[in-house]
C-alpha cells in the first residue's frame, strides 16, 4: 500500500470510530461514515467492506499496542506480573475509552463481532498469551497445566476489570483504581491457596468451562489455539 492509501485508510478508520463513539455501533452505517469522511461509499468499501472490518481493525490495533507495551514483563511472582499486565492494558486502552464505550454492547453480547467471536480469535489470543506468560514464566509458577489455566482465568479477570472501567462513572475512574487495588490485595492469599490441590483443580476446571461456554471449544480441544 502507498502512503496515500495508508492515510486514506487511517482517516476512514478514525472517522468510523468517532461516529461509533457518538452514535453507537448499531446506529452507525457505512454510508454515514463515508459521508462524514467526504468519500464515496465505493471507496469506503475498498478499505472496510462492512462494520465488522472496522471492529477487527480496532481489535488488532489495541491487541498489538498492548502486547508491545507488555513485552518484557519484569521477572518475579505471577501476582506481581499479572498486576503489571493489567495496568498496562488499562493504560493502552485509555486513549480509546470513548469509542470502546460506544462498542460495549457489541463487545460483550454479540457472538459474531464481540470479544469471544471467531473473527477476533487472533487478537484475543495475542492478549490472552500475555497473561498466560505472566504466570508460566513467573518465579513462583505452578505446574504447567495449572499455570496456563491460571493465566487464562486471569485474562478473564482482566476483561471484567475492563468492563467495570468502561462503565465506571466516578471522577477519573477512581472506582476502577480502587477495584484494581482490592484485586492486588487479594492475590497474596490466592497465591497461597493455589497450593491446595482442590483449588488447583477448580482453576483448571473453570478454565475448561469458560472455554466451552464462551469460546466454543469442545471438551479436549487443544488449549494452545485459544
Amino acid at each position: 500500500p502507498t502512503a496515500q492509501s495508508a492515510d486514506t485508510r487511517q482517516h476512514l478508520y478514525a472517522t468510523a470510530l468517532r461516529l461509533v463513539a457518538e452514535r453507537g455501533y448499531a446506529a452507525t452505517t457505512l454510508r454515514e461514515i463515508a459521508h462524514e469522511a467526504g468519500v464515496s461509499v465505493g471507496l469506503l468499501y475498498r478499505y472496510f467492506p462492512n462494520k465488522q472490518a472496522v471492529l477487527l481493525a480496532l481489535y488488532d490495533e489495541l491487541s498489538a499496542d498492548f502486547a508491545g507495551q507488555a513485552a518484557g514483563l519484569p521477572m518475579g511472582r505471577w501476582r506481581d506480573r499479572f498486576m503489571v499486565a493489567l495496568r498496562t492494558s488499562l493504560s493502552a486502552l485509555a486513549p480509546h475509552r470513548v469509542a470502546l464505550q460506544g462498542l460495549t454492547p457489541v463487545l460483550v453480547a454479540d457472538p459474531t463481532d464481540g470479544v469471544f467471536a471467531p473473527g477476533t480469535a487472533f487478537s484475543r489470543h495475542r492478549v490472552q498469551q500475555v497473561f498466560v506468560q505472566a504466570v508460566v514464566d513467573a518465579s513462583d509458577a505452578p505446574k504447567a497445566a495449572l499455570a496456563a489455566a491460571l493465566g487464562r482465568v486471569l485474562y478473564l479477570v482482566h476483561l471484567g476489570v475492563l468492563l467495570w472501567w468502561l462503565l465506571d462513572r466516578s471522577r477519573g475512574q477512581r472506582a476502577t483504581e480502587a477495584l484494581v487495588g482490592r484485586i492486588a490485595g487479594m492475590l497474596p492469599s490466592a497465591s497461597l491457596a493455589l497450593r491446595l490441590p482442590s483449588l488447583g483443580a477448580f482453576v483448571v476446571g473453570l478454565d475448561a468451562l469458560v472455554s466451552e461456554a464462551l469460546i466454543g471449544d469442545a471438551p479436549g480441544t487443544d488449549a494452545s489455539v485459544r
